[in-house]
């Protein structure tokens, strides 16, 4: 007698379910929401981080990923502009740190040492002025 086959039809697991025409294809929270940050995932790093009796509800995992991909595409935007200013086609940690520095909200909003990012140059006024002597 054979043994059973582990794969096979109507073995596979995962989103693509095999069985007949009646069967639909399952769709991702993140297609329905039309974002490319992963809401289930969010859901369930806020289930994890929040208070045990705390219930997180559907729609707070979609809002914060639809947050966080907009942060992430503005920082992108910003980098990749200041990469492109220095004539470079990859994003360097000297490039993300030009972008949120340079862009009063998202200085405000980060408040973290980017590592390798160096410094923002700035000459304070003072000395620029070369015309004043005094006697």
């Amino acid at each position: 007698m054979p043994a059973k086959s582990v794969s096979g039809p109507g073995t596979s697991g995962g989103k693509y379910k095999t069985g007949g025409p009646s069967q639909k294809r399952v769709q991702s929270r993140s297609s329905k929401a039309g974002l490319q940050f992963p809401v289930g995932r969010v859901h369930r790093y806020l289930k994890r981080e929040t208070q045990s009796a705390t219930r997180v509800g559907a729609k707070a995992a979609v809002y914060t990923a639809a947050v966080l991909e907009y942060l992430v595409a503005e920082v992108l935007e910003l980098a990749g502009n200041a990469a492109r200013d220095l004539k470079s086609k990859r994003i360097s940690p000297r490039h993300l740190q030009l972008a949120i520095r340079g862009d009063d909200e998202l200085d405000m909003l980060v408040k973290a040492t980017i590592a390798g990012g160096g410094v923002i140059p700035h000459i304070h006024k003072q000395l620029l002025e070369k015309g004043k002597k005094t006697s």
